[in-house]
């Protein structure tokens, strides 16, 4: 582990709250970034998915 004196100054117990925390809060912020600077994200979250777009069948050669 690169930090592992970091424990002899932070108790495990402090620390890895702290850090758990700190993911969640990053994450939260990420997502709530994407929703709200895209239009995309909010339609499909509402269940407006664009349609599928079907590929052409190619033609069939003899």
């Amino acid at each position: 582990m690169i930090y592992g004196k970091l424990w002899c100054v932070v108790k495990p117990s402090v620390g890895i709250p702290i850090i758990i925390a700190a993911v969640a809060f990053g994450s939260f912020n990420v997502h709530l970034a994407l929703v709200n600077n895209t239009t995309w994200v909010k339609a499909f979250l509402n269940g407006n998915a664009p349609a599928a777009i079907v590929a052409k069948e190619a033609p069939k050669t003899q």
